[in-house]
């Protein structure tokens, strides 16, 4: 299967308090075109950092990350998703979502029909004409995804976009992100703190763990779709990885 992103030995670090402190060091990864990958690690291991590189929003790294996505004037080859949806309160919904196309070579009808294409998806056809106030937690989140969808990204980045939301509406979206995903055909690179959720979705979870960060252990999830969140089978894989996650506090968990 082809690939969208590989990255080798990718290194990077910062100045604190006049020393450089190393984050990621001889990171290798790879995305293929239509998968789905989780990864999890301890907080502040460089999880975020990891996406932000990936997303253009840092250059201070050695090694290579090499975007094998074809290239085109009227889409960006990945977006990004936050915890928060981070909605412009001045915006009613369709023009938020409209925001992400803004610098694309593309004229205001073609934009609007782009966003409420990606309303649709997220089915939210009904809140284009709302204001960000008058939404949920979950809608609001819902409102990201679609003003990431827009601008028709190969890779999605997923930043815990579902970690400030309550139990049930997260495990709402998780299903509505796997419908997404299934109907789009899009690379996800999904960071969360949550491994069932990690587990749930991911056709591989990776462990980022060291201090400074890599990736230390590769589970491959191959629990048959649709899956059952208290299956044997994930629940076994949840518990491994779980013990994974504990041991690499003790191998250094970062800053």
């Amino acid at each position: 299967m082809a690939k969208v992103i590989e990255i080798s030995s990718l290194s990077l670090g910062f100045e604190r308090d006049k020393q450089l402190l190393t984050v990621l060091e001889d990171l290798n990864l790879a995305v293929e075109k239509g998968e789905f990958i989780s990864i999890v690690g301890p907080s502040g291991v460089g999880k975020s950092t990891l996406l932000r590189v990936l997303a253009g929003l840092t250059s201070a790294f050695t090694g290579d990350v090499n975007v094998l996505i074809e290239k085109s004037k009227d889409k960006r080859p990945f977006s990004m998703v936050f915890q928060e949806a981070r909605l412009l309160p001045w915006r009613k919904v369709l023009h938020n979502i409209m925001l992400g196309l803004e610098g694309l070579p593309l004229d205001k009808a073609h934009k609007e029909k782009r966003a409420s294409d990606a309303l649709q998806l997220v089915d939210l056809t009904d809140c284009a004409d709302r204001w960000p106030h008058e939404l949920s937690g979950g809608q609001r989140q819902r409102i990201g995804i679609a003003r990431a969808l827009a601008v028709e990204p190969d890779l999605l980045l997923m930043d815990e976009p579902f970690g400030a939301l309550d139990a049930i509406t997260r495990q709402g979206l998780q299903d509505e992100l796997l419908r997404i995903w299934r109907e789009t055909g899009k690379s996800i690179l999904f960071v969360t703190h949550d491994i069932d959720e990690a587990v749930y979705l991911a056709d591989r979870v990776l462990l980022l763990a060291g201090s400074p960060a890599h990736v230390t252990t590769e589970y491959n999830i191959e629990v048959p779709r649709p899956r059952q969140r208290d299956g044997a089978e994930l629940v076994k894989l949840i518990s491994e990885i779980r013990t994974g996650l504990s041991d690499s506090y003790s191998y250094g968990a970062g800053i």
